[in-house]
């Protein structure tokens, strides 16, 4: 199974709702057993225990046979439709839709709503109404005697049901709202995991190819003076000509690759200073894209700004890149980088040359799995995992992140801000 092919089912803790649960049936025992022996109340007193005590059964049943620690969409969705009629059998002993507790009938589909899926949200949503609507209609009378006293108009007495399937509606879409954003953040923030768990793993390796990369320079420039000499003593033998040539071009291709190797900012070891300033940090990163990009990177920066290092965060350079990054992929031909430090702030100003970040999602920046209904080339849409990713990350390390369309220029603008108190004691 894929890394996230799991984010698809619908699960919730098993604890939990066992806890819930007997939270529930505690509370039914309490006030059945109160209204029957201190209020001296009149009703069917041994049918309303035996309905709790299925109750019961069920939870020892989730506790003892049912092994799993979650509760899949399936076993949840039985166990939430045995909790909603049997509280509906109990209100049907107790007078229906006129006890005071009917509002409890709410509770299981409230509770399904942010952890299940939406089919089973609706089929328990659908029970709940037609639970109500049949109390509204047909129940014993309320426990005497005060059923003898209970008498109000037909107005208020169908306003009850119609009050409470309102607010079940109301209550499950917040619920489902709310549900489906947070399992959405949850999703996103297990990528940004795997992805930094990636590069704690790169490290590694990263260090083993700079080691490369700085042993294998010395050779490969002696190979380069030999091909030279031979170019010269072989000069107007073509054949020959051609394989030193090769051999010459073959030479400046693994110096290109071991440069790239170099330049990656991920990759640690003994010859990277783990100390830089920020203006190291930006260096470092501008230069890994200009490899890769033909754009023009434009970086100004203040020349007495502060100089003092911070220790190597991956976090930080990660958050960074994947801003340049973003810059780099929308601009059109210049990405403009800015950075001020004094001895109370540092700034990075990230701009470029493209045409902004559309209206509909501006306000929203820094959310995962955003789409932009403006855009029109699907070449330059994503789903927003760089901007959160750079955005939670750099503001877990104390940054303050502001994302906007540029005022000077047509493109996107973000603005990092530290205040040194807190950037300089990461």
């Amino acid at each position: 199974m894929k890394f996230f092919e799991t984010s698809k089912y619908h699960f919730f803790k098993k604890s939990t709702y066992i806890t819930l649960r007997w939270i529930g049936i505690i509370g039914q025992l309490i006030s059945v057993n109160f209204v029957y022996f201190f209020l001296d109340l009149k009703f069917d007193f041994i049918t309303s225990n035996l309905i709790i005590f299925i109750g019961v059964i069920s939870n020892l049943y989730l506790i003892y046979i049912y092994k799993k620690t979650q509760l899949s969409d399936r076993s949840a969705f039985i166990f939430l439709v045995i909790d909603i009629l049997q509280l509906g059998v109990l209100l049907y002993l107790t007078g229906g839709i006129t006890n005071p507790f009917a509002i409890f009938l709410l509770i299981p589909s409230i509770f399904s709503s942010s952890n299940l899926s939406y089919q089973t949200n609706f089929l328990l949503v659908f029970l709940t109404i037609i639970t109500i609507i049949f109390l509204t209609f047909y129940s014993l009378d309320l426990p005497s005697p005060i059923s003898d006293h209970f008498h109000v108009s037909s107005y208020y007495f169908y306003s009850i049901p119609i009050s409470l399937i309102i607010a079940l509606i109301f209550l499950n879409y917040l619920a489902m709202a709310f549900g489906t954003q947070s399992r959405l953040r949850r999703e996103a923030l297990s990528k940004m995991e795997e992805v930094m768990a990636t590069e704690h793993e790169l490290l590694s390796l990263g260090g083993q190819a700079a080691a490369a990369a700085h042993s294998l320079g010395t050779p490969l420039s002696t190979i380069k003076i030999i091909t030279h000499d031979l170019m010269k003593q072989f000069k107007g033998q073509k054949e020959i000509e051609k394989d030193i040539d090769l051999l010459s071009s073959q030479v400046e291709r693994c110096n290109e690759i071991l440069k790239r190797l170099t330049l990656n900012p991920v990759e640690e070891d003994d010859f990277i200073d783990k100390d830089l300033t920020m203006r190291e940090y930006l260096t470092e990163i501008i230069s890994s894209f200009k490899e890769i990009s033909k754009k023009k990177f434009i970086f100004n920066f203040d020349q007495y700004s502060n100089t003092k290092k911070i220790t190597k965060s991956i976090e930080i350079v990660y958050g960074l890149r994947n801003f340049i990054g973003n810059a780099n992929k929308f601009s059109k031909e210049k990405i403009y980088i800015n950075l001020k430090s004094d001895s109370e702030i540092t700034e990075i100003t990230i701009e470029d040359d493209g045409n902004g970040y559309p209206r509909d999602v501006l306000s929203k920046i820094g959310e995962p799995y955003l789409r932009s209904r403006e855009t029109l080339d699907k070449s330059k849409t994503g789903l927003g995992l760089g901007l959160f990713i750079g955005k939670t990350l750099l503001e877990k390390n104390f940054a303050f992140v502001n994302c906007r369309n540029s005022e000077t220029r047509s493109g996107a603008e973000v603005i990092i801000k530290w205040n040194n108190k807190d950037f300089f004691n990461i």
